[in-house]
């Protein structure tokens, strides 16, 4: 089982979400972001993380910190549930080739059909593939 798989199951069996997981470049420090319905606090981090320490230490994964967060107001948007459970909602999206000729778009998510997201901006509809996606996040509501 890779990393991110065992960290996943570990984290969903604790009843949260694994929103993103990072190591560092030499792999030392290991950031997760978890999330679950109603929001995350401090305690929720704290059992993550001696449950998911534990189980990295049976499983001999070396690193030398690790740091569990929430995801915050403005979440990454990586799986196609996470669009899926957002839309409606307005986003900040980059992708890797352009479309219409832009790269960066700011708007509210529409819908996600056929491995497509829809894109409201500026009152026009842009069709975005997932997997030309290189980053998306909520823009917080103020």
């Amino acid at each position: 089982m890779d990393l991110q798989q065992l960290v996943e199951t570990t984290v969903a069996g604790l009843g949260y979400e694994l929103v993103d997981l990072e190591r560092s470049a030499k792999g030392r420090l290991m950031r997760v972001y978890i999330d679950k319905a109603g929001g995350v606090n401090v305690d929720d981090c704290a059992a993550v993380s001696q449950h998911l320490s534990r189980v990295l230490t049976v499983e001999n994964i070396d690193y030398d910190r690790l740091e569990i967060s929430s995801p915050g107001l403005d979440r990454p948007l990586k799986k196609e549930s996470d669009f899926v459970r957002f839309t409606g909602q307005q986003a900040r999206v980059k992708v890797r080739v352009p479309v219409g000729g832009q790269r960066n778009f700011v708007g509210v998510l529409r819908q996600i059909e056929a491995g497509k997201i829809q894109l409201e901006v500026d009152g026009r509809m842009v069709s975005i593939d997932l997997d030309n996606l290189d980053k998306a996040r909520l823009v917080p509501e103020i």
